[in-house]
């Protein structure tokens, strides 16, 4: 349950709403691991499916092109969607190989196959949209979702007859103390965030990374768009500064400004998933968490370029 409710705002692109079911949903599972300072084998799937970062409507990302004044907000609609779905799938065929997990299983290619199928007549529909049309849809399929949710928790709680109000307020303690475990791991990384953006480093990376495309002879214009790509493994908050950085420096609807869009949409931030969620738990052994997670992330990075000379070059 807790692990649907944070793919679910994931899903609505509501990142910070994500955190807490995040949370609760590790302490579930460390309920049931027997080496409490090792990450066992469901809590790496879930963060790996967890920074694959599968969203359905990039509502924030819309909201702040519409806020830049981008004339067609939601044309990175199914880029975004595109691209995240490609980085769930890589996050969940890594994890199987280290896990050593027969994905050709009946009950796995129903699920994965069903979802694929989904996306696949949700991305042909949308194509054949007109702007009006997918701005509409955006709106009411996420107002809905949002709605249907709301009501859903009530009726749940009506039918297992229980005071939703008290259950909000220690819902809301524990939150409180959730927040006070994670702060120290949350105060290294933002520190960690900070050294390295006012230390330059970034800029030498594009610029290395703009010489190193100039010499093969490829377009250099996707280097503008990546430090959004370099810092989401670290910060949503920072990579979303980044975002609108990129579209006040080159234009909300210019290509840079396009792809720093589903950039921004296409993973979660890795360092700071695992910094957060494995120390709320108590966990110091990650395993392979991160090799799978920047995989992961490079599959959305590479799936997110190409789809952007697909669509806006």
């Amino acid at each position: 349950g807790h692990m649907l409710l944070n793919f679910s705002a994931n899903l609505l692109g509501l990142d910070n709403a994500a955190t807490p079911f995040g949370l609760k949903a590790m302490e579930s599972l460390q309920t049931l691991n027997p080496d409490k300072e090792r990450a066992s084998n469901s809590q790496i799937m879930f963060l790996c499916l967890h920074a694959g970062g599968l969203t359905l409507i990039p509502v924030s990302i819309i909201a702040i092109r519409a806020s830049m004044g981008s004339a067609t907000p939601t044309d990175i609609f199914l880029p975004c969607m595109i691209a995240t779905f490609a980085a769930t799938m890589a996050a969940m065929i890594i994890v199987s190989i280290y896990q050593k997990i027969n994905l050709f299983q009946p009950a796995v290619i129903a699920y994965v196959g069903g979802i694929s199928v989904i996306v696949g007549l949700l991305v042909v529909y949308l194509v054949n949209l007109t702007k009006e049309g997918l701005d509409n849809f955006s709106m009411l399929l996420s107002n809905g979702i949002i709605l249907l949710i709301f009501f859903a928790i009530v009726l749940g709680a009506v039918y297992k007859k229980i005071n939703v109000f008290d259950a909000f307020i220690d819902g809301a303690k524990e939150g409180f103390w959730t927040c006070v475990k994670i702060i120290p791991y949350l105060v290294g990384m933002l520190i960690a965030i900070s050294l390295l953006r006012t230390s330059g480093v970034f800029d030498v990376l594009i610029d290395g990374m703009k010489w190193v495309a100039a010499v093969v002879g490829f377009d250099t214009r996707f280097v503008d768009g990546l430090p959004t790509a370099l810092i989401k493994p670290l910060s949503g908050s920072g990579a979303r500064g980044m975002m609108v950085d990129t579209m006040q420096t080159f234009g909300a609807d210019s290509f840079q400004g396009r792809l720093a869009a589903v950039l921004q949409g296409s993973s979660d931030t890795t360092f700071y998933v695992i910094a957060v969620y494995f120390g709320a738990v108590g966990i110091k052994n990650t395993r392979y968490t991160v090799t799978a997670m920047l995989l992961a992330d490079l599959v959305g990075i590479i799936t997110s370029v190409i789809l952007a000379y697909i669509f806006f070059a």
